[in-house]
């Protein structure tokens, strides 16, 4: 029990300082009545490139970073508790190759809010559990999709054209996620083997026939052909 709860400890404790430097910086621009849109990512420019590092920590208002508070905590430590061995290289991969794809092929504008990494996080944890057909993974990838299955709309831009989002973000996110789920399929938490499964597979391999007509375990078989004779 008490590694359980150490467990549970440690898969929140990275998740909660990243949100908690998201509402410094928010609450610190509006004090000093800064506008830091211009550190998000402006695509196919040089100046934009600082944004890859940059972006996911800026968001528009209040609203627009409630918004990626809540599902940024619970996928995060979602990760961070079930995927603890490949969790740090996971998020970073999701961070940083989703601001290098917008700033390679989204719209001339800038991008910013951690959108994004909330897609990418989503996407690896809902495909991963389908990858590795663990019982327990694939529990979390109903959950994702019952939180957020939602969330597949925002990378199609006509359905929001009234709305500034950046769809981009959303669909590469999306993206990095999927394949990063592929990728580290066989690194993390597997399927769990049970007894019945492996005594099958001993089964199976007693009852080959080898070359001269003798089963593995030793029991020779004879076969009777019967040839027909002609009239």
């Amino acid at each position: 029990m008490h590694s359980e709860r150490k467990k549970i400890l440690q898969s929140l404790i990275f998740p909660s300082a990243l949100i908690l430097l998201l509402w410094v910086i928010r609450i610190g621009e509006m004090i000093s009545h800064l506008d830091l849109g211009v550190l998000g990512v402006y695509p196919r420019h040089a100046f934009g490139l600082i944004g890859i590092l940059t972006s996911p920590l800026i968001h528009e208002n209040l609203k627009h970073l409630f918004a990626n508070t809540i599902p940024l905590f619970v996928l995060g430590s979602t990760l961070f508790y079930f995927y603890k061995e490949i969790s740090f290289r996971v998020f970073f991969i999701i961070y940083f190759l989703t601001g290098l794809a917008v700033w390679a092929g989204a719209r001339e504008a800038y991008h910013i809010g951690a959108s994004g990494v909330i897609y990418g996080l989503a996407s690896f944890l809902f495909f991963s559990g389908i990858f590795r057909k663990a019982v327990n993974l694939l529990a979390i990838t109903m959950l994702v999709t019952f939180l957020y299955g939602s969330m597949v709309w925002g990378i199609f831009p006509e359905l929001f054209p009234e709305q500034n989002i950046s769809w981009e973000s959303h669909f590469w996110g999306l993206v990095i996620g999927l394949i990063l789920a592929f990728y580290y399929r066989k690194q993390g938490p597997q399927r769990k083997i049970y007894e019945w499964e492996n005594e099958d597979t001993d089964n199976d391999k007693e009852n080959i026939l080898d070359n001269s007509g003798t089963a593995q375990n030793g029991v020779e078989i004879k076969y009777h052909i019967k040839k027909n004779n002609p009239e």
